[in-house]
């Protein structure tokens, strides 16, 4: 059953959400970073093997930490009903009612609090002021 927000819990939670989000976009530049000094070490020629191979089974580690550190993250978000859309712009949508018909109310990192909404069908493109709501 889908839980809705009215835009107070919203907030409410946003407040919970911006750190959380903070660190996940975080967590998603740390992991571009070790894939790419994965994607170095193996093309590194004259490195003492043994040396290498301690360099890339603790990249391998900390790689793993950060993903599952990421996906601890978004099962929260998910558990709270809310719909992560980008850990780039930290952008989630949450299950709303207006008038009865089902809405999102659109939110992401940067903002105060929630401003805008959109239906169910549109995306981000489709973000509209809550003051337009009807």
């Amino acid at each position: 059953m889908t839980r809705y927000y009215d835009l107070a819990a919203a907030n409410d939670r946003v407040r919970e959400l911006r750190p959380l989000l903070s660190a996940l976009s975080d967590d998603r530049d740390a992991v571009a970073t070790v894939q790419l000094r994965l994607r170095r070490s193996g093309a590194e020629d004259g490195a003492d093997e043994q040396e290498g191979q301690a360099r890339l089974e603790r990249e391998r580690e900390l790689l793993t930490a950060i993903v599952r550190r990421m996906e601890r993250t978004v099962r929260q978000i998910d558990a709270w009903g809310i719909t992560l859309r980008d850990i780039g712009t930290g952008l989630v949508d949450f299950p709303a009612l207006a008038n009865g018909r089902p809405i999102w109310l659109c939110w992401k990192l940067g903002e105060d609090d929630i401003a805008y909404w959109h239906e169910l069908d549109a995306g981000i493109a489709g973000r509209k002021p809550l003051i337009e709501l009807e």
